[in-house]
């Protein structure tokens, strides 16, 4: 074991758990104040459930040995069990099997935590909880396996996906919009105005993601060298010029730019930057960036025209700032940056990259929406998976968790 790799892989897992109470306060200022709490729980909810199965099996089934021509793992690693030296099918670097796979639960656990987005205001939360449950067996474990197991079927056919933008990103924002559809509109939804109740809130939530991002990118590397600063590096160029893409479509279209929109836009650079990262280069990272929020922006507003109800835009962001990030990849990479990947189609690498980039965002979202569409319905048909009409009015914090964000009733009392 390394311990200068096996300490940079722990310390970026942390940084990648604290993106998921960064997520929680970035949703959490979105919605109206009386889902507050409801939207932080089913982030918290996540941490808790999604760590347990990990440990459990779902890990195994990602990174054991493959069983079935690519498609997933066994339960060979069941319980962090058999680890040794080294990850099924890893070979060289040298950080500790037990680390990547803790790094790796983190990743899980934000994913499913994103899928929360889309859904709040009206989904019930023990209906949640079985949600993200299944769906990460049947939709994330597979994917995962396919992607970053040096096994899997898209692995081995030379797919690039550094961070997660086929994983976390096209996997999260295909599963929302299954959901979505699944679930139905928000009561007055898109009629009554549904304004964030605490945009400084957001604003918080935005900056421990930003700061969690690098564990996110530069973690990826499993090891303290150059494609680790290369990610490091490439994170924020493309936050920042997301950021001010986002901003140059508002002040185009509309009055004034916003400050939310600064902060989805520097969301929306991350997430396209996650496949990339440690593959292109920083110049490259920067158009990546500012076209991804210009993108982004204009995806998150076909949700009225399409008239699907993704509360916070998780699609919009995530699974469209990932398709892009996936096609960058298959145009933008070169060997200079990372020697182990390849070069794009614009660096002179000819199509088969960018083909099988291509192949592997759509297989993913069409997977990850069909499975979870499916898994939906089911939750919907037996235990139902919206709440009533009275409590969706109510508001969930009170009438999923009996609590209120803010008590009011004090104000204004003397002092005895």
């Amino acid at each position: 074991m390394n311990s200068i790799d096996t300490l940079w892989v722990l310390l970026s897992a942390a940084l990648v758990l604290f993106m998921t109470p960064g997520l929680a306060l970035f949703y959490g200022g979105m919605v109206r104040s009386k889902n507050v709490l409801a939207i932080m729980m089913n982030n918290l909810i996540a941490m808790g459930v999604i760590t347990v199965l990990w440990v459990l099996a779902a890990g195994s089934l990602v990174f054991g040995n493959d069983v079935g021509g690519g498609l997933i793992g066994n339960f060979s690693l069941s319980g962090f069990a058999n680890l040794g030296h080294s990850l099924p099918g890893f070979h060289g670097g040298g950080a500790s099997p037990l680390a990547i796979m803790a790094f790796q639960m983190m990743f899980a656990i934000i994913t499913a935590a994103l899928i929360s987005g889309g859904t709040t205001d009206r989904i019930k939360f023990f209906a949640f909880v079985i949600l993200i449950s299944v769906w990460l067996f049947l939709v994330y474990a597979p994917i995962a396996h396919w992607v970053f197991n040096p096994h899997g079927w898209l692995a081995a056919h030379g797919v690039l996906d550094f961070a997660g933008g086929t994983v976390v990103e096209i996997c999260s924002g295909f599963s929302t919009l299954a959901v979505v559809l699944v679930l139905g509109k928000r009561k007055g939804w898109p009629r009554d105005p549904m304004a964030p109740h605490s945009v400084p809130l957001s604003l918080l939530g935005v900056g421990i993601l930003w700061f969690g991002w690098f564990g996110f990118n530069a973690g990826s590397s499993l090891g303290m060298n150059s494609i680790a600063v290369h990610a490091f590096v490439n994170t924020q160029c493309a936050a920042a010029a997301g950021l001010l893409g986002w901003l140059i479509f508002e002040k185009s279209r509309e009055p004034h730019p916003t400050t939310l929109g600064a902060a989805s836009g520097a969301v929306a650079g991350m997430v396209a930057i996650t496949p990339a990262a440690g593959f292109v280069t920083t110049m490259a990272s920067l158009l990546i960036g500012v076209c991804a929020g210009l993108l982004c922006a204009v995806a998150v507003r076909a949700k009225f025209k399409f008239g699907f109800d993704d509360s916070l835009d998780v699609l919009g962001v995530h699974g469209v700032g990932g398709l892009f990030g996936m096609l960058c990849v298959g145009l933008l990479a070169t060997k200079a940056i990372n020697p182990a990947g390849a070069n794009g189609l614009l660096v002179g690498g000819g199509t088969h990259l960018f083909v099988w980039e291509i192949i592997a965002a759509v297989v993913c979202a069409a997977f990850a929406f069909g499975v979870t569409w499916v898994i939906a319905k089911v939750i919907d048909l037996t235990l139902g998976l919206r709440v009533s009409e009275e409590e969706e009015f109510t508001g969930l914090d009170l009438s999923q968790h009996a609590e209120s964000a803010y008590s009011m009733g004090g104000l204004g009392r003397l002092s005895s």
